[in-house]
């Protein structure tokens, strides 16, 4: 990964206080696999255009789309089902100059667990 120092990092009780608090949430799996569940509120760009077995490709306008719809200075969470993705797409936000962008680490699952441990 890229500038790692520079990733800030939550857990998924954070992510649920920021989110609470107002702040957005970013999906950034296939759709498919948005579809089969997300955090609440949470929008989607997918990180890849496609996953196989044999490769990732890398959807050529994630920059573009998360402009469309997140500012540069916004605060928002990346997240994906368990991390790796999203620390990548993370990443290179920072990279495209996003300086609030925090990474969901252990991504849904992470959301999920947390949701779990205060029922």
């Amino acid at each position: 990964f890229g500038s790692a120092v520079d990733i800030v990092t939550v857990d998924g009780h954070e992510t649920r206080g920021l989110v609470a608090s107002g702040n957005r949430y970013l999906d950034v799996r296939l759709e498919e696999d948005f579809e089969k569940g997300h955090a609440e509120g949470a929008l989607n760009i997918p990180y890849y255009s496609s996953v196989t077995p044999q490769e990732k490709v890398k959807n050529p306008r994630f920059i573009e789309q998360v402009s469309s719809l997140f500012g540069k200075d916004e605060v928002f969470i990346v997240g994906c089902r368990s991390g790796v993705r999203a620390k990548r797409a993370t990443v290179d936000l920072l990279d495209a100059g996003f300086g609030n962008v925090k990474y969901l680490a252990g991504g849904y699952l992470a959301w999920l667990k947390s949701t779990n441990e205060e029922a």
